[in-house]
């Protein structure tokens, strides 16, 4: 009957868990957002009249001077334009040199007699349609010079050439965007928030440092003021978009930053998300009793999320050691030990 007996089940190994401590309430945590560096002013140039392409001396990424010639128009057709409208303005000059002699000696037949008042009238209306002529002449002239003229393309203040939208031997039209220069000047951190946020960046609007900016392949950061916040969300994103002023930062338009937003958590508890399960309809972390180095299930609840972290409202208090990992292979009143790590 012994050699027929079951053999007793062998001993569970003490299974080990990593834990946390939860710390302690009022933490004040921080949101990173992708930002890119722009000018505060960017101006599209383009030429004010039509015409051929020729010549853009500009490059991406150019830095320019004011009065620069960035691109250039084929000349040609505006330049006989303006020589045909020189041509009509001498013709009308002419024209009205010979109107005032025929004033003149009518004036003197009208003083001896030979014609009448009317005609010297006449005479005198014709001169005053000359004149007239004249200045249409002269002001036509002018708006060819001045079209002629238009085909230099020129910055308007310092900056940086941050896109080019046209090459040469294009046909452009009037208005066509040829270049875009953003010019010098304070220089702005531009991100966008998810609509949760927007409240708390609007309240940071115009406070000096409200925000933190850590650029690119640094690991400083540098205070910034939010300048503005999009009044509407994005008809595709539905996020908000914040400029925030980088002054006296000089920083090249283009540029890569992380912006970090300072948020305040519900009571500043958190756990990893890889603490929290479900237990039925609850949602529960396993609580580690240090003297016994036992874990139960505590329900709790939670107040949203944060990257790899969920907040949690009630449930936990500061002190509380739960466990990270394991979670789902764990039952009430199990014993466990502390994972130690590799030796």
């Amino acid at each position: 009957m012994a050699a027929c007996s079951k053999a007793p089940p062998p001993a569970q190994p003490v299974r080990a868990v990593k834990t946390m401590v939860v710390g302690q309430a009022g933490e004040a945590t921080a949101r990173e957002y992708a930002a890119q560096v722009q000018a505060r002013t960017e101006s599209l140039l383009g030429f004010q009249v039509g015409g051929r392409l020729i010549a853009r001396p500009a490059q991406l990424g150019d830095v320019v001077k004011g009065s620069q010639v960035l691109a250039q128009l084929d000349p040609r057709d505006l330049e006989l334009g303006h020589s045909a409208a020189q041509a009509a303005l001498g013709s009308a000059q002419t024209q009205l040199e010979q109107g005032q002699a025929d004033y003149r000696r009518y004036a003197e037949l009208q003083t001896k007699g030979f014609i009448s008042a009317a005609e010297l009238e006449r005479r005198s209306a014709a001169l005053k349609a000359a004149e007239a002529q004249r200045d249409q002449a002269s002001a036509q002239a002018s708006v060819q010079g001045r079209q002629a003229s238009y085909t230099t393309l020129a910055a308007n203040a310092p900056g940086i050439v941050t896109a080019v939208l046209a090459e040469p031997g294009q046909v452009l039209s009037a208005g066509t965007p040829v270049l875009r220069v953003a010019l010098d000047g304070p220089r702005d951190a531009v991100f966008s928030v998810a609509e949760q946020d927007a409240a708390a960046v609007r309240a940071l609007r115009g406070k000096a440092g409200g925000v933190q900016v850590r650029l690119w392949g640094e690991t400083a950061t540098h205070p910034a003021t939010v300048r503005e916040v999009a009044g509407a969300a994005d008809a595709l994103t539905r996020t908000f978009l914040v400029k925030a002023d980088l002054s006296p930062l000089l920083v090249r338009p283009g540029q890569t930053a992380t912006v970090l937003l300072p948020m305040a958590a519900a009571n500043g508890l958190r756990v990893p998300l890889s603490a929290v399960a479900r237990a039925g309809n609850a949602t529960v972390v396993w609580v580690l009793d240090t003297k016994a180095m036992t874990v139960r299930p505590r329900p709790i609840q939670l107040a949203g999320g944060e990257g790899t972290d969920a907040l949690v409202a009630s449930g936990l208090g500061a002190g509380d050691e739960v466990v990270t990992a394991g979670v789902h292979v764990l039952t009430a009143g199990e014993t466990v030990r502390r994972y130690a790590g590799a030796p």
